[in-house]
């Protein structure tokens, strides 16, 4: 993100660049060449240049000589300069791709000399090219990215070395602006440790924590994983602002009348328990009458609805722009949907080894206590579905998202034959992981059966094996006393 930049930081940024000791891979410096093509490429190679050397930001500076970087000033004003009838940055930003952040600053140096900075956001996961082609520096010459094969590869592993966790949201801020945008008192809160006596001391650490970091010119850089948690209003960051969750309500079983949408403005770690509970206020409850009392009872498990909105938030595709974490309410399910398909096949979430596109955030939000230990939590979700007797969720893959459904309270009866050999298959694989082999009486148990109608469970059996979603674990055992394990055991 981009943010204003005033007169004293452009000074400070222009002495800084021009103290460089020669031209460098991530800065060039020109004097009135305003050529639009020319400075297309420019953007495509110092964006590729800056991500390769680890840079924010690359940078073309009109108005200082090459060779002595002295500050001579420039008749480029990129503000009212047109190309093709369009203005300038409107052009060349339609001519990049992926889109990235650039910014043309037009302002007078200490000498009074008109100086023009054009900030380029480094590449992010993909090189940037203009107009179809790929740019990188290699010394102070601007060549085509292909022609370079192993600055090409080195590119490539630079993105891979970059997590978006450690990327910068806000760059360039003084202290008083990273305070300002973080709620950093509730960092401080939810890890529970003492806030410190200063100033000095809560920024330290903040920065141990990567919640901020600073550039190379020593101001503060807020990262992507401090903004995404602890953002007081997450439309202060501009990549960020469509990452906040939307909750949206409907009527009936279908998306053709909506009754409440909602989105949300603070960052998941700070408005994570405000989530929830409202979520659980628009939750219908199933009211219950014990020893003549009467006892509103919520139709979808607290820790299955908040451990799978946490994975939600830890597993989306963050490089899937435009889109967020959603929440849909419906009269008998809920959908959970988040950006990003998933890295383990859905039908083996329950027993596949814990992955994340987002390690940093996975780990800080468990360390705050947000989600289960590494790879308990969907073994949590499918035990209290079955301890309330719920039909078993779904958890699918569509259009490069990720969705997990929960129903409410259906009996045996009312469940469909594929809702039946769902809750057969999670069941069996839950007793797996426990090391206990499923049989006919626990499923009964699962199901809320009683033994007198045995044979209805046994037919369910019968379905599952034919369906290869369980086999035996003793072929050579009597029917009355097999057990089985799922397919993949």
């Amino acid at each position: 993100m981009t943010l204003n930049r005033s007169s004293e930081y452009l000074r400070s940024l222009l002495e800084e660049l021009c103290s460089l000791p020669q031209e460098t891979e991530w800065v060039e410096f020109k004097q009135d060449n305003d050529d639009p093509l020319m400075i297309g490429e420019y953007i495509s190679a110092l964006a590729n240049s800056a991500a390769l050397l680890g840079k924010q930001f690359g940078y073309v500076v009109w108005g200082v000589e090459n060779d002595s970087h002295d500050v001579t000033g420039t008749a480029f004003k990129p503000s009212v300069t047109k190309h093709k009838q369009q203005e300038l940055e409107s052009w060349l930003l339609q001519k990049t791709k992926p889109r990235i952040h650039f910014r043309f600053f037009e302002f007078e140096s200490i000498t009074g000399r008109d100086v023009v900075i054009l900030e380029i956001e480094a590449a992010k996961r993909d090189p940037v090219q203009f107009d179809g082609t790929e740019f990188i520096r290699v010394g102070s010459y601007k060549k085509k990215l292909r022609d370079f094969p192993a600055k090409e590869r080195e590119l490539w592993r630079a993105f891979d070395a970059t997590p978006f966790e450690q990327q910068s949201a806000a760059d360039n801020l003084t202290a008083d602006a990273v305070l300002k945008l973080l709620d950093y008192a509730a960092y401080f809160d939810l890890m529970n440790i003492p806030l410190p006596e200063n100033r000095e001391g809560i920024l330290s650490t903040l920065m141990n924590d990567q919640i901020i970091d600073k550039n190379e010119a020593g101001q503060w850089v807020i990262t992507n994983l401090g903004a995404i948690l602890f953002a007081k209003d997450l439309s202060n960051f501009n990549r960020l602002k469509r990452k906040a969750v939307r909750i949206v309500q409907y009527k009936g079983a279908n998306r053709v009348e909506t009754t409440r949408e909602i989105e949300g403005v603070k960052g998941y770690a700070i408005g994570f328990d405000g989530l929830i509970n409202y979520l659980k206020a628009l939750l219908p409850a199933n009211e219950q009458i014990k020893n003549a009392l009467r006892k509103e009872v919520p139709v979808y498990p607290e820790l299955a609805i908040r451990e799978l909105v946490a994975n939600a938030l830890i597993h989306q595709d963050f490089s899937i722009t435009g889109t967020g974490p959603l929440i849909e309410v419906f009269d008998t399910r809920l959908e959970i949907t988040n950006p990003g398909a998933p890295l383990v096949a859905p039908e083996r979430f329950l027993d596949s080894p814990p992955r994340s596109r987002n390690e940093a955030l996975a780990s800080l939000m468990r360390r705050i206590g947000f989600c289960e230990e590494r790879g308990s939590g969907i073994d949590k979700v499918i035990f209290e579905t079955e301890f309330y007797q719920l039909p078993a969720p779904i958890f699918e893959s569509f259009e490069q998202n990720t969705r997990t459904m929960l129903f409410a309270y259906r009996a045996f009866k009312d469940m469909t034959k594929e809702e039946r050999l769902r809750a057969c298959y999670f069941h069996c694989a839950l007793r797996y992981l426990s090391r206990q082999p499923m049989t006919n009486a626990t499923l009964r148990e699962r199901f809320g059966i009683e033994a007198r109608n045995a044979s209805m469970i046994s037919r369910l059996l019968t379905q599952a094996l034919e369906n290869n979603v369980i086999k035996p674990y003793d072929e050579t055992v009597g029917k009355k006393a097999m057990s089985y394990v799922p397919m993949w055991a």
